[in-house]
């Protein structure tokens, strides 16, 4: 009876949260509308904040630039053939040119600009498109530091400086900043959209860590890593990483980086006094999220967690406060974390703060404001500053010694916040109390 009660509860879980997903056409209707305004109210000031009047990004089927991906309409699975596509701002306020050097026009984002019939040579086709609009930097996608803005393949690098006249060879610069600042900058529409999809992911943790998928004794990480699969899948919607659901318990076992970070949770059984946590993230809409909560199974004997290990939870979200109170427009992600982590232990927290941005990608475009094993700083990628409108996966960890257990836990938190430039607002508010689960004998 017990085990067709919880069926009935999961599959009205799932209904409900199901109402909030959108088919698969609705879907391509708004990805392709949040585009169409990117391009008209996004893009154009940060081709003038990085100084570039000409963007040229282009890719092979199959072999995909990460920017060309977040450009294509929704219809378009990948790029076809040689798609070149060229994006020019004249100025003095006109609207940017944006031009299909391929065999296809890009939906109506991108006239088409290219006649094999008249101009076979297609290299040859975008090198005139260049000299007809004389732009005076021309950025492609290459960067040493930043792999998402290192998409143009060695193979069209050489071949396009190849095809240009010589006054233009010297205008072309590496597109980094704009490449960056493009997949980072969030529009109003997507915002508009993106709490829905943290919503999502917050819900169906706060099922996986119930008693409707848990029953301790008997449940294991692994059930809880693949039910959080399968519902993702029932949902119509995909999981960027594999998640991991791992425990701490009154045992001899301490907390290791490497096993923490580097290594999947095995098959563990789930027992009345553990405290678990997941590591969880969905994609929809072409955005994702990324989300870490914990929960305590009680004891039989028990109505709330040990004192200790709610205190050791409250530093968790005190070093959240922290950190996001040094977001501040300019600030680089490596003086985010120097001051946030001299502030948390001067309070006598033992921080451990590894923040990304989140957006087109789970551990995206941006600062990097600290590594679980570089918590001195990140050389270059953690040396760019935070800009306005982007969000960030609020992703650290406070160590806490609970006497109860004579060890140390480490309470580890992520959750997904969007920074206008003055503030920093969490997508769909963040764990403040554990979740707790029932052992079978309450």
């Amino acid at each position: 009876m017990r085990a067709v009660c919880t069926l009935v509860l999961l599959v009205v879980s799932l209904q409900c949260m199901a109402k909030d997903v959108m088919d698969m056409q609705a879907r391509s209707e708004l990805v392709d509308e949040i585009l169409a305004q990117r391009f008209e109210q996004v893009l154009p000031s940060l081709m003038q904040r990085t100084n570039i009047d000409m963007w040229v990004i282009m890719s092979r089927e199959y072999n995909e630039d990460p920017v060309i991906k977040t450009m294509l309409p929704s219809t378009w699975l990948s790029a076809r053939r040689h798609t070149m596509l060229v994006i020019f701002n004249p100025g003095e306020g006109k609207p940017l040119e944006r031009l299909a050097v391929a065999r296809y026009a890009v939906a109506d984002l991108f006239e088409k600009a290219w006649d094999k019939e008249a101009q076979p040579n297609q290299w040859e086709a975008l090198a005139d498109v260049i000299e007809a609009r004389d732009p005076k930097r021309i950025a492609v996608n290459v960067s040493d530091a930043f792999a998402l803005a290192d998409g143009m393949s060695s193979t069209e690098n050489s071949k396009f400086i190849a095809a240009l006249s010589p006054k233009f060879k010297d205008r072309v610069v590496s597109g980094e900043k704009l490449a960056i600042a493009w997949l980072e900058t969030r529009s109003k529409l997507e915002m508009q959209h993106y709490p829905s999809l943290t919503q999502i992911g917050h819900q169906l943790i706060a099922t996986a860590f119930s008693n409707e998928v848990v029953t301790p004794g008997i449940t294991t990480t692994d059930d809880v890593i693949w039910w959080l699969r399968d519902q993702s899948k029932a949902l119509g919607l995909e999981n960027w990483f594999h998640p991991s659901v791992s425990i701490q318990r009154a045992d001899n076992e301490k907390f290791d980086q490497i096993k923490a970070f580097s290594k999947r949770a095995g098959e563990n059984i789930i027992q009345p006094g553990d405290l678990i946590h997941v590591d969880f993230g969905i994609t929809y809409l072409r955005l994702n999220t990324d989300q870490q909560q914990h929960a305590y199974v009680l004891k039989p004997d028990e109505t709330a967690p040990p004192k200790s290990i709610i205190e050791a939870f409250a530093a968790g979200n005190r070093l959240q406060d922290i950190l996001t109170n040094n977001f501040k427009v300019g600030r680089t992600g490596n003086e985010i974390l120097k001051m946030s982590r001299e502030q948390a232990i001067e309070e006598g927290l033992t921080p451990a703060i590894y923040t990304h941005p989140l957006g087109f990608h789970g551990h995206a475009a941006g600062p990097t404001i600290g590594m679980w094993d570089a918590q001195e700083g990140v050389p270059v990628q953690g040396d760019y500053p935070m800009y306005p409108n982007t969000v960030y996966s609020i992703e650290l960890n406070a160590a806490t010694y609970i006497p109860e257990w004579d060890k140390d836990i480490r309470i580890m938190l992520e959750e997904d916040a969007f920074f206008d430039g003055e503030k920093v607002e969490y997508l769909d508010g963040r764990q403040k109390v554990l979740h707790l689960i029932s052992s079978p004998e309450q």
